[in-house]
């Protein structure tokens, strides 16, 4: 792998030019609490400090609502409508999102390529950024706290700028095309970038894995604990909306009010919903609360064999941003038994 590095006098200047290659979508503060990515005028806005964002990166990849395509009825006419996809840059993504984003290269680009993601990845250039856990994160459980492939660049702080390691052809085209900011990486940038793992390691609050945790949910599906907890639980979706890998979607038929034409959108589901399970007939797979709530933990916690890990990337999402306030962490550790290392 390619290694430079970029100081902090420049990082403005880099953000800058990222602009010549497509939109450039980044983290900023939306409020005291709150980070949201959007499409970035001034690259000074842009928070390099965040942890997540209300919505994940997969918003630019599988969109909240699209259309399919179109069906002119009188005439028995079918337009297919693929969108025109310009190319963008996503700016800041950490490792854990950059891994999500490659379990849903998994779903999306298989055997049958799903043509509106696959337009959407090929139009978008990754860059990643490094981080430091809160509360709410537990990557190093599920792996996923490092990435080695899924990104264009991926930038690691440093105390004077930014370790930059190039993943790909297009990472390569950038840094050659801005030799100007770039410079070679001498033995303090890695002691630097030694130091900042060692620390990044040292601030989670679990210790362990979570490699057989799927077993173990099969096993105690019947514990009381799911009981305590769906109780609790609103069936929102909200935990499956700011998930970086939950993928389930929903398709309707929508005709116009003349019924002359018609079109098909598809939106994106959740498996909380009452209407997810439901088949004709009135059969409905998950038809209680429970079942719903106990789906998604077994779900995330499937393993992918594409990437050797599960679907659930130990990004804290769901918990931080549950009206509920239901802790899925701390239900996993309770199914699993682990000891709780606190640092400090």
């Amino acid at each position: 792998m390619r290694y430079v590095k970029i100081t902090n006098e420049k990082i403005y200047d880099f953000l800058e030019r990222l602009k010549n290659y497509g939109k450039l979508y980044a983290p900023v503060k939306i409020s005291d609490k709150f980070y949201d990515r959007k499409e970035i005028e001034d690259v000074r806005e842009i928070a390099f400090e965040y942890i997540r964002t209300l919505m994940p990166a997969k918003k630019y990849f599988v969109s909240p609502t699209e259309k399919m395509f179109e069906i002119d009825i009188e005439k028995g006419e079918y337009k297919e409508t693929l969108e025109n996809i310009e190319p963008f840059v996503i700016f800041g993504m950490h490792a854990c999102e950059i891994v999500g984003l490659r379990i849903l290269d998994g779903v999306y680009l298989d055997k049958y390529p799903d043509i509106y993601y696959k337009r959407k990845r090929d139009a978008g250039i990754i860059v990643g950024l490094s981080c430091l856990p809160d509360e709410y994160c537990f990557c190093n459980l599920t792996r996923t706290d490092f990435v080695d492939v899924g990104f264009d660049l991926f930038l690691h702080e440093l105390p004077d700028g930014y370790l930059v390691r190039v993943g790909s052809p297009n990472g390569h085209k950038i840094v050659d095309e801005n030799t100007d900011l770039f410079e070679e990486v001498d033995k303090n940038d890695i002691d630097a970038f030694r130091a900042f793992e060692e620390k990044r390691q040292e601030m989670f609050k679990w210790e362990g894995s979570f490699d057989n945790m799927r077993y173990i949910l099969e096993l105690t599906m019947e514990d009381e604990v799911w009981d305590e907890e769906v109780e609790k639980c609103f069936g929102c979706g909200n935990c499956t909306n700011t998930c970086p890998t939950c993928r389930c979607y929903d398709v309707q038929d929508i005709p116009d009010i003349d019924g002359k034409k018609a079109k098909r959108i598809r939106f994106w589901d959740s498996c909380q919903f009452r209407g997810h399970g439901l088949v004709a007939g009135g059969h409905n797979f998950r038809g209680t609360k429970r079942d719903r709530f106990l789906n998604r933990y077994i779900c995330k916690n499937a393993y992918f064999y594409g990437l050797g890990t599960s679907y659930c990337v130990g990004c804290g999402n769901c918990t931080y941003f549950c009206p509920a306030n239901i802790d899925y962490l701390k239900n996993l550790m309770k199914i699993r038994s682990m000891t709780e290392v606190k640092n400090g």
